[in-house]
């Protein structure tokens, strides 16, 4: 356990180390990211996620719903979601949504309306995984981007069907499936 929270502990001096940029001065300055300059990619439209990637993933491109996806310029979120095609990460009874968004990983760390799980990694990027206090049967996971990071969340679409699954599991292997084809 002390190794643990030990390589923990250095790699959250490292974040903070990478956090800040050189000055004349030779003190290190926090770096400013301002999210009104940062274009976030587009998973709605093009060139956004394509079809067959969906399909592979296991989602059906047929349902997609547009939460927020302004048409031009900048914008610190940009949302869409699907349903399932099959059942193979558990009942139909879902949804996912992916969150392009120009906010961060320790962003999320500080957001008083979510609660952080456990830190994870999808496809060897760091993640978080996460729930909204407001929605206490969905679940996120957050990975690392250069605009900020990509979310995706699992929630149930109703009370009346089967919600046998677990919404971590299910977001982290959506969330797998469709890393390699979301920007760096």
């Amino acid at each position: 356990m002390k190794r643990v929270a030990a390589i923990v502990a250095a790699g959250l001096t490292v974040a903070g180390l990478t956090a800040c940029s050189d000055s004349t001065s030779g003190t290190a300055q926090p770096t400013t990211r301002n999210i009104d300059e940062i274009i976030v990619f587009n998973v709605c439209r093009d060139p956004g996620i394509a079809d067959d990637v969906l399909v592979g993933a296991g989602l059906d491109p047929a349902t997609k719903r547009v939460f927020t996806d302004p048409p031009t310029g900048v914008s610190s979120f940009r949302v869409c979601n699907w349903r399932p095609i099959d059942d193979r990460y558990g009942p139909m009874n879902y949804r996912i949504g992916v969150f392009s968004t120009s906010h961060t990983l320790e962003e999320l760390r500080n957001k008083e309306s979510a609660t952080v799980l456990r830190q994870t990694t999808v496809n060897g990027r760091p993640g978080l995984v996460s729930k909204e206090r407001n929605d206490p049967e969905g679940c996120y996971v957050s990975f690392d981007a250069e605009q900020g990071m990509f979310e995706l969340n699992a929630g149930w679409l109703n009370d009346y069907e089967s919600k046998d699954g677990d919404t971590c599991e299910i977001a982290a292997r959506h969330a797998a499936d469709l890393e390699p084809h979301l920007p760096r």
